[in-house]
């Protein structure tokens, strides 16, 4: 199995809603997008094996795949979707921000003004305020002590894990549980968590100083491109019906497939039960 395939317990969260092993996922045959992405549905740093079965989130992923010369790819929807399905939302009261600020990876750190963000943040949101960070940056020491005293609650989702290492498969569950518990889901850009935040019932806001990766490179329009394609979902007010609606088609949630038809596409084991087997309590289409 490709490494990232791993990413955030995508394949473990999977493998639960095709009745398999979640702790010890079956090799998936092929790729699978693992993040919002505005290009073909694959990190552009990886290297792919042509004619290896490629599996993207939405419809729109895979037509601009095909147009890019793409083959064998299949829109199976994204692991998120599958686990809001699985997991019905307990109605707590929720209240306050959860704010994701654009981050780092481990090839490439952030630059920025954190101060300025922190600014921003403090003059717009009304309720408490989580802010999570990604591990990295919750690592450092001193931009975690920059959130923690402008009086924000300051979290980390966990690793994402990389080449076999690290692995979390709680990764996503921790991140459903923490959007359900509050309102409003708010980053610096348009991303997964936004996409992510939306899909679980939380209201979008996308604003403040996007930031930038050291070095970074502006792949299939970068930055300039998602602001000028999607400038509905910038803003700290955002209409919230048509938030959803793309939030549903980008990550696929329309487009579930049951788990017999994912266990064929992945080339996974066949249950005993009969071939039309649903997962008890999980949406299928």
């Amino acid at each position: 199995m490709h490494h990232a395939n791993h990413y955030y317990g995508h394949s473990h969260v999977l493998a639960r809603y095709c009745g398999l092993d979640d702790a010890d996922p079956p090799r998936i045959q092929g790729y699978l997008q693992h993040g919002w992405n505005i290009g073909d549905g694959m990190a552009p740093d990886h290297e792919y094996v042509p004619g290896v079965a490629k599996f993207v989130w939405s419809e729109r992923v895979r037509r601009r795949a095909w147009s890019l010369g793409r083959r064998e790819v299949y829109v199976t929807g994204a692991p998120w979707a599958y686990l809001v399905a699985m997991t019905p939302d307990p109605g707590a009261r929720r209240e306050g921000t959860i704010w994701y600020p654009f981050h780092g990876w481990e090839g490439q750190h952030i630059v920025g003004d954190h101060d300025s963000l922190i600014a921003e943040i403090r003059d717009t949101e009304t309720g408490p305020v989580t802010v999570c960070l990604y591990w990295q940056e919750f690592r450092d020491k001193r931009v975690r002590a920059l959130y923690e005293r402008a009086g924000f609650r300051v979290i980390s989702h966990g690793y994402r894990g990389g080449w076999w290492k690290d692995l979390d498969p709680g990764f996503l569950y921790r991140q459903l549980a923490e959007q359900r518990r509050h309102s409003r889901v708010a980053s610096n850009r348009l991303s997964s968590a936004i996409m992510y935040g939306t899909l679980a019932g939380c209201e979008p806001a996308v604003y403040g100083d996007p930031m930038q990766l050291e070095g970074e490179k502006s792949a299939f329009g970068g930055q300039a491109r998602i602001v000028r394609e999607w400038p509905e979902m910038h803003g700290k007010q955002l209409d919230l019906s048509h938030a959803r609606a793309l939030a549903t088609a980008e990550l696929g949630a329309d487009r579930l497939l049951p788990p017999a038809e994912l266990r064929r596409l992945f080339q996974w084991p066949s249950l005993r039960e009969d071939p039309d087997f649903e997962l008890t309590g999980v949406l299928t289409r």
